[in-house]
């Protein structure tokens, strides 16, 4: 339990908010994430050049260098994020994208990570990835990608049933004439998955004709379902979260964004919210300019009657 009459802790908690002011103000700046985007771009063209082994054996030392500085400007980012929300560090958990920057800032100095350096160069490309933070188009489209996952997932799934039904039909009619393609289940649904693309059609069908004239109602119904019908399916449940995401960013930008004056806020229960929340933090800031003038006053002495914040506290 925090004692009232404790200078320390009274004087703490104003310094981390000032704290947290003046991070934030910097990392907010527009000069801020222009830099940090440079920084960005720079570490991806620096892993460019190390694919080129004249540039690699050549300039070793130098891309080591400026690898250690693109380390260092990254740490020294994350933590200037951490300390802009050093009044409330649970936001900086509940951020998606800080959790990210800190997992991918943080691996780079592990011991294993630094011994092997196929994973360090994994990890210093999945840096690029945080470009998304800085782009909103970019991540609206990585948001609808995450959010269509679980659509994706039943879309394999319907995807791979009719692959193993067409592909156990094209096995049992055309093992035997066209082996190369269909001579085995796996030969017959790498075949069927190329031909989803409608890559090679015509050969397949002058191939299946010379078997069957049938063969035309086995390849027509295919493409039917496999590149007309679940391509669609697909490629609407990509829209309907890109949909979603775009909702979400909005609603995410007006909470943030405070109405200008004169203009109505968006959602009445929002701005009564935000006027409960302003009563209760200047009650409270009340109550501490209370309980730090308590603290202050020599101990046993005794305010005017009919005063209680004048009473030593017991």
């Amino acid at each position: 339990m925090i004692d009232p009459h404790d200078r320390t802790e009274t004087a703490r908690q104003p310094a981390r908010q000032v704290l947290a002011e003046r991070a934030r103000a910097l990392t907010e700046a527009r000069w801020f994430a222009v830099t940090v985007f440079v920084l960005i771009l720079t570490n991806a063209a620096l892993l460019g050049l190390e694919t080129y082994t004249t540039a690699a054996e050549g300039w070793r030392e130098q891309l080591r260098l400026a690898e250690h500085l693109c380390l260092a400007a990254f740490t020294a980012e994350i933590l200037l994020r951490a300390c802009a929300h050093a009044d409330r560090p649970r936001d900086f958990f509940r951020d998606p994208w800080n959790l990210f920057d800190l997992a991918v800032v943080l691996s780079a100095f592990l011991p294993v990570v630094r011994e092997n350096g196929t994973v360090l160069r994994l990890l210093r490309l999945a840096r690029v990835l945080r470009t998304a933070r800085f782009l909103p188009q970019l991540r609206v489209f990585m948001v609808a990608v995450g959010r269509s996952l679980p659509g994706t997932f039943s879309f394999l799934v319907v995807g791979a049933l009719l692959l193993y039904v067409y592909a156990m039909v094209g096995w049992v009619f055309f093992a035997e004439a066209d082996p190369e393609h269909f001579g085995s289940l796996g030969r017959a649904v790498l075949t069927l998955f190329l031909l989803m693309t409608l890559d090679g059609l015509g050969d397949a069908v002058r191939a299946g004709l010379e078997i069957s004239r049938w063969s035309i109602v086995y390849y027509a119904s295919y493409v039917l379902f496999a590149s007309f019908v679940l391509v669609n399916v697909l490629i609407g449940v990509v829209i309907s979260s890109l949909d979603e995401a775009r909702e979400l960013e909005r609603e995410q930008s007006a909470q943030l964004a405070p109405p200008g004056p004169g203009e109505p806020s968006a959602d009445p229960g929002q701005q009564d919210l935000r006027a409960r929340i302003a009563v209760v933090r200047r009650s409270l800031d009340d109550l501490e300019a209370s309980l730090h003038a308590a603290g202050t006053s020599a101990p046993g002495t005794r305010g005017p009657e009919g005063d209680p914040a004048a009473r030593p506290l017991v």
